[in-house]
């Protein structure tokens, strides 16, 4: 399990010197409304792509230059925040772990823009950060699962296979077995961070999800299962599968689906 997987404003603003801080909202948000001092902004379009690499990863290249010109090192400590409960700060991380970077040196901000705007001061200045040679990796335990090894799972008695979108979508087709956890069961409306340690377990555990179980997220495009993600790793369930892919390849390769 690594510690501060999911941090608090106050930790961050005591360590804005020691860390690289990314904003992944909008640029127009970033310059207009205002941000975090220091932080860089690398909006969530810039790594998201379908002519990348598998699913929507932007691709080593675009990645190696994304992080390069943000001032980040391969080694550096990284806290990430949007203005949406995290999830698309997550997918920032997610994709930074995929690429390599030390897991235990990402951090989402918990509670997003909001919890440090409650507190603590903002800026619209930009910072000119001092640009890196950032070199993708290979991961010691990369989390990805690819389509045969999820078409496998679904007759797996031990692994719980995780449908993180609403509802509605679920009820319209998702993989045979799959259990729902829509990702914001998970965050709390009002502090637009993460419920409860409690709450978390007692709804995980409500689908199937416990610390000794296998678990594959999935959802349309690997966004929404970031966040849920990046929860189970500050909880410390340790096996988790990632499904890159998701339901956008999954049917593209006639993938079988059940509806609710």
């Amino acid at each position: 399990m690594y510690e501060n997987v999911v941090v608090s404003a106050d930790w961050l603003a005591s360590r804005l010197d020691e860390v690289r801080v990314i904003d992944v909202r909008d640029a127009w948000e970033y310059d207009g409304i205002g941000h975090v001092p220091g932080a860089v902004s690398v909006p969530f379009e810039t790594f998201r792509s379908e002519a990348g690499d598998e699913g929507m990863l932007p691709g080593a290249e675009t990645w190696e230059s994304l992080l390069s010109d943000a001032g980040v090192g391969s080694d550096d400590d990284v806290v990430a925040y949007d203005d949406t409960h995290g999830v698309f700060a997550a997918r920032f991380l997610v994709a930074a772990e995929l690429y390599g970077h030390p897991p235990e040196r990402l951090h989402l901000l918990d509670g997003d823009y909001s919890a440090w705007n409650r507190d603590h001061e903002t800026t619209s200045e930009s910072p000119s950060p001092t640009a890196t040679s950032y070199s993708v990796r290979e991961p010691e335990h990369s989390p990805l699962v690819d389509y045969e090894t999820v078409r496998a799972a679904l007759d797996e008695p031990d692994t719980t296979v995780v449908d993180t979108r609403d509802p509605e979508e679920y009820a319209e087709g998702h993989l045979p077995g799959a259990v729902n956890l829509d990702w914001r069961e998970l965050v709390d409306d009002e502090t637009r961070g993460l419920k409860p340690e409690s709450e978390l377990t007692d709804a995980l555990a409500d689908v199937g999800v416990t610390p000794d179980a296998r678990v594959i997220l999935y959802c349309n495009t690997a966004r929404r299962i970031s966040h849920t993600y990046v929860v189970l790793r500050s909880l410390g369930y340790a096996d988790v599968g990632f499904y890159e892919g998701s339901l956008t390849e999954w049917t593209e390769r006639g993938g079988p689906l059940e509806t609710a």
